[in-house]
């Protein structure tokens, strides 16, 4: 029996708008996640000054009792570090990750021969795609070099920002360092005085645990009688220390992969191949150093190398 043909036709209504609303909400899920990441990049910046400045105020007194000196000599140093990772968050963020060359469909005179070798097609831009670019979906865009889309700077990391995305993670990391020495200072300096009358009377009957956690016990409670701005500087102690240790893993890793000559999700796909040569020289090329300095290190590691092939050679 063949099928009714309203009954066929139902059905490919009800397709249709089935898929519709799949794009539909693939659509405004994707414009939630824009707007989401927009947020984040306009608020990180508002956010760092705010925190900055209470660090400022919560050290500032600590540091000029010192001297002068060293009370300007902190305010210079913190607005320049302020300003160099702001500088350098924004132009991750808001510079393109490296768009390949747009080549039009149809303008084949416009490419020269094996111009398009090793290239693979974009099925979503409908355009050729060169090696080691991939395409973004959240950017709907393809990304030459691209490492990851961070949602944090709202863009993707590629070729063309790659290296302030990496001067930015030193500034923080820098920051961060430098603001947990400081307020660690100023929190010992600002700290109540505190006794162990326990320990001086029964140190030797008490055992390693109990005098440690006497320690912690007293510490912790002298606390109490902290200020607000002592209360701040503890915070900031602890906030310094836990992003510089988060930062410092993801930088560790970035310049891992700079070192290999890779990037991350060319490390993902094929995580045992080779994509370029390992060396100093990757690094150094990667910063755009000045020409003496990369003679300095191209030397330095085809030294290295030399070493290396007559060690072999050796054995």
């Amino acid at each position: 029996m063949k099928p009714h043909v309203g009954a066929v036709g139902s059905g490919l209504f009800l397709q249709v708008i089935h898929l519709s609303i799949s794009v539909a909400g693939a659509e405004q899920l994707h414009k939630a996640t824009r707007l989401r990441e927009n947020l984040i990049v306009y608020v990180f910046p508002t956010g760092g000054d705010y925190v900055t400045g209470g660090g400022v105020w919560a050290v500032y007194p600590i540091v000029f009792s010192i001297s002068k000196f060293c009370g300007i000599l902190h305010c210079m140093v913190t607005a320049m570090l302020a300003v160099f990772t702001i500088s350098s968050y924004c132009l991750a963020s808001f510079k393109s990750a490296g768009a390949p060359t747009n080549i039009r469909w149809g303008s084949y005179p416009m490419v020269g021969k094996n111009d398009l070798e090793n290239y693979t097609f974009c099925t979503y831009c409908n355009k050729p795609k060169p090696p080691r670019a991939h395409h973004c979906r959240s950017c709907k865009m393809c990304v030459v070099d691209m490492d990851h889309h961070c949602p944090f700077i709202g863009n993707c990391v590629g070729a063309s920002n790659h290296h302030f995305f990496v001067i930015f993670l030193i500034s923080v990391v820098i920051s961060c360092a430098y603001a947990a020495g400081m307020t660690i200072y100023a929190s010992y300096q600002m700290w109540p005085s505190v006794d162990f009358p326990n320990l001086a009377s029964s140190h030797q009957s008490m055992s390693y645990m109990k005098i440690l956690l006497e320690i912690i016990t007293t510490v912790a409670g002298s606390a109490f009688f902290l200020s607000a701005r002592g209360l701040v500087l503890v915070y900031l102690a602890f906030a310094s220390l836990s992003v510089n240790a988060g930062i410092s893993v993801l930088l560790c890793q970035q310049l891992s992969y700079i070192y290999e000559g890779n990037t991350y999700l060319n490390h993902l796909s094929s995580p045992n191949a080779m994509h370029g040569e390992r060396g100093l020289q990757n690094i150094v090329r990667f910063f755009g150093c000045p020409y003496l300095i990369s003679r300095v290190f191209l030397r330095y590691s085809n030294a290295g190398k030399l070493q290396d092939n007559s060690g072999s050679k050796l054995l």
